[in-house]
């Protein structure tokens, strides 16, 4: 059996060559990530007339085009997790670290585990789509809250008090609107509360709310008692208005992802298993699936519920037996956060019947506190959602 080690960096890879018993077929070389040079790596593997196996470190997406360029010319690679590599590289005394020793150490595990390692998986393409859009549908979700906060902080300077009179349960278009056109207190106090009064109800009109003349009052009411920081200036204008424009071509970017995540999911059998599923709905569902991907490839209910993290591995020594373990947090913390928004969304509505969110309630009876309650919920749906989905596969 031959092993080769490779170490992925940023447009190139350091690849050293072993066989059992630390013998050096191939001392440590560069390549770069280009197809002439992938193709020659594939040509020295192909020469050997003994079993090659090529591992490397999942790298998050340094090591995809490594990765699925030598899979698809027929090479058996295996992905080891980064945290046991790490661990198994680290054995040194001395932690000497560099390309040429990574690739030796990486190329030495997959000879040391030779029985363990694992082909790596190639998962249909819709689902490789959806993990895709998930992530860009986080990054760009973390984009709009920080635009959020920033137009929050810009209402407290030029309008004090505004968003507590138009905002409702989260939803700010009405809010943004109103401000986009009014701008600063000092502008609706230049207009007098009749002309204000009567603007404030045909622009209510047009936008299609209710014309509320008591509204009208309460807002003029706080521009005479607020305290804005910023003037009525040019500059302000510029910049709150430039503020609303972030949020809104954020959400349709948002909104425009998601979109295409329902449509890719809508392909897949399990969508219609997981939306009849209480409290998930056309935002959760994409995501949930997204994150677990095909259920297939989990050996048992138990390795999806590693892969989430939310496992409590057990820990023992000598006559010492911990009885009460926290969650590893090894896992998808993705998968996590959605996990945790369904349970928040099973909690709100609370559904009849529902065995998740039944066993979250028997958790808190027996003196969980509300978070260690909805991680044990999260672990019973990850069971509920794998055996649904498998019962559903099995039968096609």
């Amino acid at each position: 059996m031959i092993s080769v080690g490779i170490d992925v960096s940023k447009g190139k890879s350091t690849i050293c060559i072993l066989k059992p018993g630390g013998e050096v077929v191939k001392p440590p070389f560069e390549i770069e990530h280009t197809a002439d040079e992938l193709d020659s790596l594939i040509s020295i593997i192909n020469s050997f007339e003994e079993e090659t196996r090529v591992i490397l470190e999942d790298t998050g997406h340094y090591h995809l085009p490594v990765a699925s360029y030598l899979s698809s010319h027929g090479i058996f690679v295996c992905c080891v997790n980064a945290l046991r590599m790490k661990k198994y590289c680290s054995q040194s005394i001395r932690r000497a670290k560099t390309d040429k020793i990574d690739s030796a150490r990486i190329a030495s595990f997959g000879i040391t585990y030779w029985s363990e390692l694992i082909r790596a998986y190639e998962s249909p393409d819709t689902y490789d789509e959806l993990r895709f859009l998930a992530r860009q549908y986080y990054q760009i979700t973390a984009i709009l809250v920080k635009a959020k906060v920033n137009f929050s902080n810009l209402l407290d300077q030029v309008m004090p008090g505004i968003s507590n009179l138009l905002q409702n349960q989260g939803d700010n278009h009405k809010l943004t609107e109103f401000v986009n056109r009014y701008i600063h207190v000092q502008a609706i106090l230049d207009m007098g509360e009749n002309k204000f009064t009567a603007d404030y109800c045909k622009w209510a009109k047009k936008m299609g709310y209710r014309c509320n003349e008591r509204k009208a009052a309460e807002i003029f009411a706080l521009a005479q008692n607020g305290i804005p920081s910023l003037p009525n200036s040019q500059s302000v204008k510029i910049a709150v208005r430039e503020a609303i424009k972030v949020i809104h071509s954020t959400e349709e970017s948002r909104n425009t992802i998601l979109a295409q995540m329902q449509m890719l999911c809508k392909t897949l059998p399990e969508y219609s298993v997981v939306r009849e599923m209480n409290c998930i709905g056309d935002v959760l569902a994409p995501r949930i699936i997204a994150e677990i991907g095909d259920v297939r490839r989990f050996r048992n209910k138990h390795s999806l519920i590693a892969y989430a993290g939310i496992d409590a591995p057990p820990y023992q020594s000598g006559a010492f037996n911990a009885s009460e373990r926290k969650i590893s947090k090894r896992g998808n913390a993705y998968l996590r956060k959605t996990g945790y928004e369904i349970m928040q969304s099973l909690i709100k509505h609370k559904p009849i019947d529902d065995p998740v969110y039944d066993f979250i309630l028997k958790k808190r009876s027996e003196g969980k506190c509300g978070k260690e309650a909805m991680i044990a919920g999260l672990n019973k749906f990850l069971r509920v959602y794998y055996g649904k989905v498998m019962e559903l596969y099995s039968e096609h």
